[in-house]
């Protein structure tokens, strides 16, 4: 019982220091996703060798140039927290953007049950686009969602310890 309520306290205590200096919440995103892409991208780089060695097919080419951009993402996120910031907010954008185009072909082949079926898809795509391009113009946004996040999982991990039956 102590301990969750000592990590809750710890959740709280961090969520409120990276809202107050919200580059302390975007640059370990940052770094931490850097290392994971330089990992990845270092993987694809020796797969992508081993299969030109291996084969004259043109997979090992692309399996070492898809390494290569990991790699060069990695060193970008860590060296860069703006660029991981930017690369979220552009996810995000995309995710909308699918949203709106399934909308649209869900509307235009009428496959759903309700009349308005394809327009929910068309909303929620709207809303990612905004919040997308909100995320990759206004950098401290990602930092303030992260100590939102550790504040009220803070909070709520504090609550449910202390007031448990």
């Amino acid at each position: 019982m102590q301990n969750k309520t000592v990590i809750a306290l710890i959740l709280i205590i961090l969520g409120l220091i990276v809202i107050a200096m919200v580059a302390l919440g975007l640059v370990p995103a940052a770094i931490f996703s850097g290392l994971l892409v330089l990992i990845l991208g270092i993987g694809l780089i020796i797969a992508g060798i081993y299969e030109l060695d291996r084969s004259i097919s043109n997979w090992g080419l692309i399996v070492l140039i898809l390494g290569i951009i990991a790699l060069i993402l990695g060193i970008g996120f860590i060296f860069s927290p703006l660029l991981f910031d930017w690369a979220i907010g552009f996810i995000v954008w995309i995710i909308g953007l699918f949203l709106i185009i399934f909308g649209i072909i869900e509307i235009i082949s009428k496959n759903g049950d309700e009349r308005w079926s394809g327009i929910v898809p068309i909303i929620m795509g709207l809303i990612y686009i905004y919040v997308g391009l909100y995320l990759a113009t206004y950098s401290w946004l990602l930092g303030v969602l992260i100590g939102l996040w550790l504040l009220i999982t803070g909070i709520i991990m504090f609550y449910n310890e202390r007031f448990k039956d």
